[in-house]
Parts: C-alpha cells; structure tokens; sequence
C-alpha cells in the first residue's frame, strides 16, 4: 500500500500564505516531516507527496526518496484535483492524508490495521467537546458505514468529524479512480477530497474507523495551530520520540 499527503494548498488563513501549513514546526520538525515518520514507522515507504504552493520549499522539508506530483494549478482548484493528479500512484490500494494534520500516530495504526478495505477516520464527540461548527468537515455513519460527508450537515445527522486519513484497497481506488474522473469532468477542481469520497460511499462500503479519543488537531489557523503545540503536541510527544527513535535506528 502507497502513501498520499496532500500539501498544495496555500494555507492563506494560517499566516498569509507565507508559509505553507505543513511546515509548521513542532520542537525541532515540520508538521510533514512528523507524518512522513507515521507512515514508515507503519511500514509505508512508496510515498507520494502533492505540491503546489512553496513546491521547491515543500520538497526540500521532505527530503530524498519522495516521490513528487506537482498541482500547478493549486491556486485555482482543491483537495479533490490534487488527489486526482496523483491517480497513476494509487491503482494498487494507498492511504492518503491532508498535510495540515497532527495526529497521535496510533490513529494511523489503526486505520492501517483495521478489517475493512476501503475506511475512513473519524473523531467521534467526546464528553466535554464543543458543538461542531462550520468549519469542521461532518460525517454521518450507520451501522459502521460512512453515508455522508459534509461541512455543512444538520446537527441532528452528524456522528464525528472527519480526520482527514483515509485507506483505499486496489479495488476500492479503482473505484473512487471513476468518481473522481467524472468530478474532474465536471469541473468540481474547487472541491474536496471528501466530496469523492462521498460519492464512493453512495455505492460502496467505506468504514468508518474511530480515534479511540486519541488526540489530533487539523490546523488551518493561528489558533488552530496554539491549540496544536499547547495540548496536543505535548499529548502526543512520546508517540513522536519513538517515530524518531525509529527512524535513527532504519
């Protein structure tokens, strides 16, 4: 199985577009240097990463043994078309990720791990968590299968939120291959990933997979990004030393 990170946006309401989201720096690493750890430390070394924004900048973070696919058109389009650019590398079954993701990296493990082909991460509320609000991208699962996804769902139909990692089987992205063709056709660039992820679970088993409550935060924000290096960071911090530990010991 491949990986995919997503990390062609240009992060303008994180601080301007000066900087691309997934180098933010936590201790001494970039946001992109920690999740390209999760996935080696899971056993996932044929990764992809699509660049846009800050490409040559994002590229170096990254260093030797990435396999690049570049969105020149990121300033235009979203998630959905990135993705879709990076269609040679994902016939044969990937995991895929937005790089403005900080996650504990048992959350990978699991996704990884579990029996379903084709699944998705989801937060599910915990007691004392706020409303979900605009910003939050919503998912509605029954009887463990994802059958909508959506930042703009009722309240009354909203189960968890999505994490923004989700695992495809070769037959399974074959599938969502044909979804995001006909969205590409349709001129739906400006979307996002989950909008074909969406129309694949409207014919297809995709699994929703909890976070067991473990922490992770996506960061678009300054505030998002605070709340990142005050709680979760620090949350997740042993994770991270034994992914380096790992990673001096390959």
């Amino acid at each position: 199985m491949k990986g995919v990170i997503l990390a062609a946006g240009t992060g303008t309401r994180f601080n301007g577009a000066v900087h691309p989201k997934c180098l933010a720096l936590f201790d001494d690493r970039t946001l992109i240097n920690f999740q390209l750890s999760a996935f080696r430390a899971c056993g996932i070394t044929d990764i992809t990463v699509v660049v846009g924004f800050a490409a040559d900048t994002v590229r170096l973070a990254c260093g030797p043994n990435i396999r690049f696919v570049e969105n020149t058109r990121f300033s235009e389009t979203n998630s959905l078309y990135s993705l879709w650019l990076a269609r040679p590398v994902l016939e044969q079954g990937f995991v895929v990720m937005n790089c403005d993701v900080l996650f504990d990296p048992a959350m990978l493990a699991d996704l990884l791990t579990a029996k379903h082909d084709n699944a998705l991460l989801v937060a599910y509320p915990q007691v004392g968590d706020p409303e979900f609000g605009d910003e939050e991208m919503k998912v509605h699962v029954r009887r463990g299968r994802v059958v909508d996804i959506d930042k703009k769902m009722s309240p009354y139909d909203t189960d968890g939120e999505n994490v923004g990692i989700a695992k495809f089987s070769a037959a399974g992205a074959r599938q969502l291959l044909s979804v995001m063709d006909e969205l590409v056709a349709a001129d739906h660039v400006r979307a996002w990933a989950p909008r074909a992820f969406k129309a694949f679970a409207q014919q297809n088993a995709l699994f929703a997979v909890g976070t067991r409550g473990l922490p992770w935060t996506e960061i678009d924000t300054p505030q998002d990004y605070r709340h990142a290096t005050e709680r979760v960071y620090p949350a997740i911090r042993t994770s991270v030393d034994r992914l380096r530990r790992l990673a001096v010991g390959a």
